[in-house]
């Protein structure tokens, strides 16, 4: 295999599209492998694109999903998009361990007061299966910060920020990026009653090290990661 390529979802914001790009030129480094980030939609270059690509150059690889929870993307829309294509493609990034630690990170470096109450807040989906995924990335989460956590969603299943969120919670961003969900969450969070709303995970490096494992799972070899993958 010779390329690691890495699908986000995509976004009309330049900087949280190029999250992406950064988390995948550092995780192939340390595979020594090429490296593309693709988008499943409103950015270039589409992972359907890069998947013809590949076929028509009879070149294998690996697809990463930066995407955090099933949905109808994971098990719909990118099996399509690889199909015909000697890519294979792997797991999406969570629910994981190395999630929870980095969102920890940002809330510390948000100036959140350890023992803090703390909701986890998800853009959300219409899949079942995504409620399963988030409330095991909330207990993760809990289980990391400290003291339960609560969750809600923007969109689809589960319950709203306004619904959850409580005056003077600390809230989470379980997002990758950057983009119109993030202004969305922070917006949303604070009208009902947050203190404050960390950073989105961003390039965090436990991420790097969560591509990396992913990737080397479906190489079939040892994992370069430097922490156990969970």
């Amino acid at each position: 295999m010779t390329v690691l390529v890495t699908v986000a979802h995509g976004t009309r914001t330049a900087a949280g599209n190029e999250v992406a790009r950064e988390v995948t030129a550092l995780a192939a480094a340390r595979l020594g492998l090429a490296g593309v980030a693709a988008y499943v939609e409103l950015a270039e270059p589409l992972l359907s694109d890069v998947a013809a690509a590949a076929a028509a150059r009879g070149e294998a690889g690996v697809v990463v999903p930066l995407l955090l929870s099933t949905g109808m993307h994971v098990r719909s829309d990118l099996p399509a998009m690889v199909r015909g294509s000697s890519l294979r493609l792997g797991r999406q990034l969570g629910p994981h361990p190395l999630l929870a630690s980095a969102m920890v990170s940002r809330l510390v470096g948000a100036g959140v007061e350890p023992g803090s109450p703390v909701v986890m807040v998800a853009a959300g989906s219409t899949d079942p299966l995504a409620v399963r995924d988030l409330e095991r990335s909330a207990e993760l989460l809990g289980r990391a910060w400290g003291t339960p956590v609560r969750w809600a969603t923007l969109t689809g299943l589960g319950p709203r920020p306004a619904d959850v969120v409580r005056r003077g919670d600390a809230v989470a961003p379980y997002l990758l990026a950057t983009g119109f969900f993030d202004r969305r969450l922070r917006e949303t969070c604070l009208d009902a009653g947050a203190s404050l709303v960390a950073d989105v995970i961003g390039p965090h490096p436990l991420v790097v090290d969560l591509i990396v494992s992913r990737a080397s799972a479906l190489r079939g070899a040892r994992r370069w990661s430097s922490r156990e993958a969970r």
